[in-house]
């Protein structure tokens, strides 16, 4: 099977992370490039990445996105890397450009052996005003849109490898 093909249909996403196993910059910087080759609609490149390692930002970034879930764990499941994705809403195309991003930056982890999660609620934080400080304060200007967190780091020592689920019977229907 070709190697790409593989690594798209092995994928899976973690929760349960080792939160003292950070990816090394170089890996990182591999990941943030992939997500920067997604396509985008009509070439306008409408999202950017916020990457976050730092601990106290990393946490904060948490305890908002927990606040707009209602409990008080950690939804980035222990995961010690953050890669916000927003994108630019004076674009049309910009959630479907955003969720490109994400999924370039989860696949692009897969292949490097970084384990990955999909976390919402991007939107709702950074629509919120301590959001937009955020924002203000990373010299992020303009009308962005939370689109997604991709948690990266290594699954811990008792998560077990994660199997793919069948695929529905009906998921592809031919029109020929």
């Amino acid at each position: 099977m070709n190697q790409i093909i593989a690594c798209l249909k092995t994928r899976r996403s973690i929760r349960d992370f080792d939160a003292a196993r950070m990816p090394s910059e170089e890996v990182l910087n591999q990941i943030i490039e992939a997500g920067t080759f997604a396509p985008t609609g009509a070439g306008w490149q409408s999202p950017i990445i916020i990457a976050v390692t730092n601990k106290e930002v990393r946490d904060h970034l948490s305890k908002l996105n927990a606040q707009c879930l209602g409990v008080t764990q950690d939804p980035f499941y222990g995961a010690p890397a953050v890669l916000v994705v927003l994108a630019n809403r004076q674009y049309p195309c910009h959630v479907y450009d955003g969720s490109l991003v994400m999924g370039n930056l989860m696949n692009a982890a897969h292949a490097l052996g970084v384990d990955s999660c999909w976390i919402h609620r991007a939107k709702e934080v950074f629509d919120s005003e301590e959001g937009k400080t955020l924002l203000k304060s990373w010299g992020v200007e303009g009308d962005y849109e939370g689109i997604g967190h991709c948690v990266l780091g290594y699954r811990s020592a008792g998560c077990p490898e994660p199997v793919a689920k069948s695929r529905k019977p009906d998921y592809v229907r031919y029109v020929k």
